[in-house]
């Protein structure tokens, strides 16, 4: 299973002129936490999904967009 959730949440973050600092802050993390989304170091857990889709107001399939590749 391939997702797109680090390129959805740095297309999104973009859309709403945020950056990873900002984001960061609306999430109570680090801006090296944004980062490691973004570059696919690391994945959020369930509830930062949800956060994530609330602050971009997106629905949780939008934001995770996978595919069985």
């Amino acid at each position: 299973m391939k997702t797109k959730i680090a390129e959805n949440i740095k297309f999104y973050r973009r859309q709403l002129g945020l950056t990873q600092q900002e984001l960061a802050e609306k999430l109570n993390g680090k801006k090296s936490l944004v980062s490691n989304y973004e570059n696919g170091y690391s994945t959020p857990d369930i509830f930062t999904l949800c956060k994530l889709a609330d602050i971009f107001d997106v629905s949780l399939d939008e934001l995770v967009e996978w595919s069985k590749d």
